[in-house]
């Protein structure tokens, strides 16, 4: 009876020490893979005139390990502007991919997109998308490629819908150029960003940081300050006009990414990010010293 109680209290122990998770460590950062490498599972699609996840012509595909957006089912891009969404958004973080533009541009495209796509930061999600909108209200660090014909940097800030506080002040220009270099070519180009809710954002590429912007904000849906009028009717931002002008001055503190089709092809990969929100408690199991944004909710005792 004595030797059935000792094994029954082993046994006991054995089994509670290997049911406390022990705490990870905190030093040791956890990237999320935004794409799986092998398929599209967890974004959405959304092309301008088209229903949501309508993949029209097979415009962003997987190959290779890469997301590839491709127009070789075109016979003419047709404003047929697209974006593919990452299903959850994020606040703070940081994002990092390596891209590539990659042959010609498709017929119909304008003359200032070629070479030109981006990554949309603080995205409106793809299910509030109006039917004929071509680009989401959002952030968009904008990729561009060299041309053989003198400086084209990448890397840059573009607001349609929005607007970012640069250099102390709240600049309303579509686009603010970075200063990094220009990459000619079909070579692959490292991009990080740093994603500070709606206190800052950072660009760097290859390892270098190429620029850095404040507050960035709802401008009423407008692509530009100074052609309000202009915008509803003639750039297709949105629709709803008041919904949008009432938010005017909103600091955006999160949102969604997306990946952008504007006629040129581009390929990613190596999509991941870091999710800097998260349990700040040095007691808990999933703490993490990187985080800068509290969830206390997230906490695992």
């Amino acid at each position: 009876m004595k030797q059935s109680i000792l094994l029954f209290s082993i046994l006991a122990i054995i089994f509670s020490c290997n049911s406390i998770k022990k705490q990870t460590n905190p030093d040791s950062e956890e990237w999320i893979f935004l794409f799986n490498g092998k398929d599209l599972r967890g974004w959405d699609i959304k092309i301008s005139g088209h229903k949501l996840n309508d993949n029209y012509k097979e415009t962003f595909i997987v190959q290779d390990s890469m997301i590839r957006v491709n127009y070789d089912n075109y016979e003419t891009f047709d404003d047929k502007f697209g974006h593919m969404y990452y299903e959850t958004p994020f606040s703070y973080y940081k994002l990092s991919f390596d891209y590539r533009f990659v042959g010609e541009q498709t017929p119909g495209g304008a003359h200032w997109n070629v070479r030109n796509s981006g990554v949309m930061l603080h995205s409106q999600s793809a299910a509030s998308i109006e039917i004929g909108q071509t680009f989401p209200v959002s952030v968009e660090l904008q990729l561009l490629g060299g041309l053989n014909n003198g400086v084209r940097q990448t890397a840059n800030v573009c607001t349609p819908g929005t607007a970012v506080v640069f250099k102390d002040t709240i600049n309303f220009e579509h686009c603010i150029r970075s200063n990094s270099k220009t990459f000619n070519g079909d070579q692959w180009v490292h991009v990080d960003a740093t994603v500070m809710g709606g206190e800052y954002m950072e660009f760097m590429v290859n390892g270098t940081s190429v620029l850095r912007f404040e507050k960035p904000q709802i401008n009423g849906g407008f692509t530009f300050e100074r052609e309000q009028g202009k915008d509803w009717d003639e750039h297709k931002i949105i629709r709803d006009k008041d919904s949008w002008i009432a938010k005017k001055g909103t600091i955006l503190t999160e949102g969604y990414i997306a990946l952008q089709a504007e006629s040129s092809p581009i390929d990613f990969k190596n999509i991941k990010l870091l999710d800097l929100c998260g349990c700040m408690d040095p007691k808990a199991k999933n703490y993490k010293t990187y985080y800068v944004k509290e969830k206390p909710e997230r906490c695992e005792y």
